[in-house]
């Protein structure tokens, strides 16, 4: 049935099926793909993961030299910063040997106590994820939401006296929030066949979950639904959301039989989030505001034009995020790419900045579970600065570092590398911003570079650092981040540029940042490579199409491909809610211009840069046949010989397997085979 020798790679049988939208057809020769469980689809998926263990049987002692680096680099032991959650300080430690994390939970006396042991849950599982925990609000009863397939479809069990009870949810999305009874749990559901989340219930404990009340259904299908709770502990609070339009929902949580009443009603293109203060709410609102204001309403207003304006849209400043505490509100800004923190009084309006130099940061909060805290908790990392957490004094300003992440290799110095700001120019003449990273001393003009993207749904890339990366910069590579349209890094108007039919600029950009670094001398233009993942996939999918002479190499991870076929299936998990990200090919407007870059629909007979391609077979954001069906496409119609490889982890879902063995592999295979392909190791 298959073609398959040692070194020959698999072929999948063709057969074609017609694809027909607005008069326009498409033969699809590997359609049959989306038998999902029947014996074809298994087998080819084996031969596939067979050839590629065959391929990197060769790399074998390059992976395990890596994996040896992350381990003589990453602290077996290593923790997080210590949080405070309902009045207890908590830390997550990994245990040398385990694949797991463990809470601890820190008692009266100081002392660190064994709270939950993942490790514990996941003996005999295959996968196993821990999607989030909950303390009650008198600390009595634990809620844990977890997965054991890798679907994203969790489970919620309740914990008393360190004994499981009856009770057991099932299908939940993970979100859970407590009432302050604490009994009373609420909790979303996904749709079965689409996995939209779109159903919030509220459980009291010790009843099944047949008795369970239904208090929302979220019944537009371009919406999703979540929940969360105030900072003030006074609403629960329920999300209805799309890519453009949003509407929150208040219960009281003294009162789990109070009805949700929406705070304000959802009008098309208007997204705002709330925050409740003991004098009224803070809303911060993209009305009249393309990158957002904030606003205050004593009651729960009948429209905004009854709301004080507390801060003005600027348009070179994005407000990306607002907390509020007693006595001050904790403003998120992007500005020119960088964010900073912002304070400003609640009662005098005074603002000030929390300092952070460098252009190559992440800055972000860390756990602030208290309304009245005297201090704020905040993370900073850079490219080449591992993880800190640090505190501020609101009154004071002191800032101290109350928690640094340590590598286990003490030779390690940050001073030894480099990272820095460039701006390529795109075909348009838009300045395109890329951050890289190298060790200083490499010789930029004959290094190879491994250039990352993602540049969709608005997300901005986090300059983080990364103890695994080191083993490529050490080896002379240089890294870099391109911020690409289609995420916030420069504002609301860098996402908009960036999406529906304005889609192809996020491939052109990152095609042009490519050709800035290779040109300009920060790498060898000779030995580019690049990675993305889902979405990010799709950018790997259409720059191989677009710009093939370009990349050496291209990893992509869970890659959306089949773009035009996939938006086209209301049956399948998120499609719907993705219209307003993509737009709706039932148009056909949309219909043709998302076929002008669907990786899968554009592959061309002509030569391809060698690829890494992955999947989980129970990936919920990206079917398994999509990256399958593009590598199969692409095995008879590339003309060279470069590496094809393609392997579906049939035990994990969108976010790769599971425990940090397998995450650490995972990321290993990926270097060793981009350092394969620069030390001529291909088979």
């Amino acid at each position: 049935m298959y073609q398959q020798l040692l070194a020959q790679e698999p072929i999948a049988p063709r057969k074609d099926q017609i694809l027909e939208k607005h008069g326009h057809q498409r033969t699809d020769p590997y359609y049959w793909m989306r038998e999902r469980d029947s014996q074809p689809v298994l087998d080819y998926l084996s031969t596939e993961n067979n050839y590629a263990k065959t391929y990197f049987k060769a790399l074998d002692p390059l992976v395990n030299e890596l994996l040896t680096e992350f381990e003589q680099r990453i602290d077996p032991n290593e923790t997080s910063a210590p949080f405070i959650l309902n009045g207890y300080q908590y830390q997550v430690r990994n245990l040398d040997g385990q694949d797991y994390q463990q809470i601890f939970r820190y008692e009266a006396d100081g002392k660190a106590v064994l709270f939950f042991d993942e490790n514990e849950r996941a003996k005999g599982k295959s996968f196993y994820e821990l999607a989030g925990w909950a303390p009650a609000p008198n600390n009595q009863i634990l809620a844990v939401s977890e997965d054991f397939k890798g679907r994203r479809q969790y489970e919620v069990r309740f914990r008393l006296n360190g004994k499981y009870l009856k009770d057991i949810l099932t299908e939940t999305s993970g979100s859970m929030v407590w009432a302050n009874d604490n009994k009373t749990l609420y909790y979303s559901k996904k749709d079965p066949e689409t996995l939209r989340e779109y159903l919030i219930y509220r459980h009291v404990i010790g009843t099944p979950q047949s008795a369970d009340e239904l208090i929302y259904e979220e019944k537009d299908d371009k919406f999703s639904v979540g929940i969360g709770k105030t900072l003030t502990n006074k609403y629960i609070q329920i999300y209805s959301y799309s890519s453009t339009t949003s509407e929150v929902q208040m219960i009281d949580a003294d009162n789990p039989k109070a009805q949700a009443q929406v705070f304000l009603a959802r009008k098309a293109g208007h997204i705002y989030e709330l925050e409740h203060h003991e004098n009224g709410f803070y809303i911060l609102t993209n009305d009249n505001a393309l990158n957002n204001r904030i606003l205050f309403s004593r009651l729960f207003p009948s429209d905004l034009q009854s709301c004080k304006e507390i801060v003005p849209h600027q348009s070179k400043v994005l407000l990306e995020g607002l907390s509020v505490y007693k006595e001050y509100l904790l403003i998120e800004e992007r500005t020119n790419g960088l964010l900073k923190l912002k304070l400003k009084g609640v009662e005098d309006g005074k603002e000030s900045y929390i300092a952070v130099d460098g252009e190559t940061y992440y800055l972000g909060l860390a756990m602030n579970d208290d309304y009245a805290a005297a201090k704020l908790y905040y993370v900073y990392n850079s490219m080449t600065t591992p993880s800190r957490v640090y505190t501020y004094d609101f009154k004071s300003g002191q800032q101290e570092i109350f928690f640094e992440k340590k590598l286990r290799d003490t030779n390690f110095d940050p001073g030894h590398y480099v990272s820095e700001r460039v701006w390529a120019t795109a075909n348009d003449g838009t300045q395109i911003p890329v951050n890289i990273m190298y060790k200083k001393g490499t010789d930029l003009s004959k290094a190879p570079l491994l250039l990352y993207g993602y540049g969709s749904y608005g997300y901005t890339l986090p300059d983080i650092f990364s103890p695994t990366r080191l083993s490529l910069v050490n080896r002379g590579f240089v890294f870099a981040t391109a911020h690409i349209r289609g995420c916030k890094y420069l504002g609301e108007e860098w996402y908009q540029n960036g999406k529906f039919d304005k889609k192809i600029n996020t491939f052109t950009d990152f095609i042009n940042a490519a050709e800035f670094l290779g040109h300009m001398g920060y790498c060898d233009p000779a030995c580019i490579y690049a990675n993305g993942g889902s979405a990010g996939g799709l950018l790997m999918g259409a720059i191989a199409n677009m710009a093939p002479y370009l990349f050496k190499g291209i990893v992509s991870e869970v890659p959306f491909v089949d773009v035009v076929t996939t938006m086209l299936d209301e049956s399948i998990p998120l499609t719907t809610g993705e219209y307003e990200e993509w737009g709706n090919p039932q148009d056909p407007h949309y219909y043709y211009y998302l076929l002008k870059y669907s990786p899968y629909d554009n592959i061309h007979t002509m030569d391809y840069p060698a690829m890494y391609v992955t999947s989980g077979y129970h990936d919920s954001q990206v079917q398994y046949w999509e990256p399958a069906k593009y590598v199969a496409k692409l095995r008879t119609m590339r003309t060279n010989e470069a590496a094809l490889v393609f392997e579906c982890n049939m035990d994990a879902g969108h976010g790769g397997g599971s425990g940090r063995s397998v995450e650490r592999l995972e990321r290993a295979k990926i270097y060793a085979f981009i350092l394969g392909l620069e030390q001529g190791i291909t088979h």
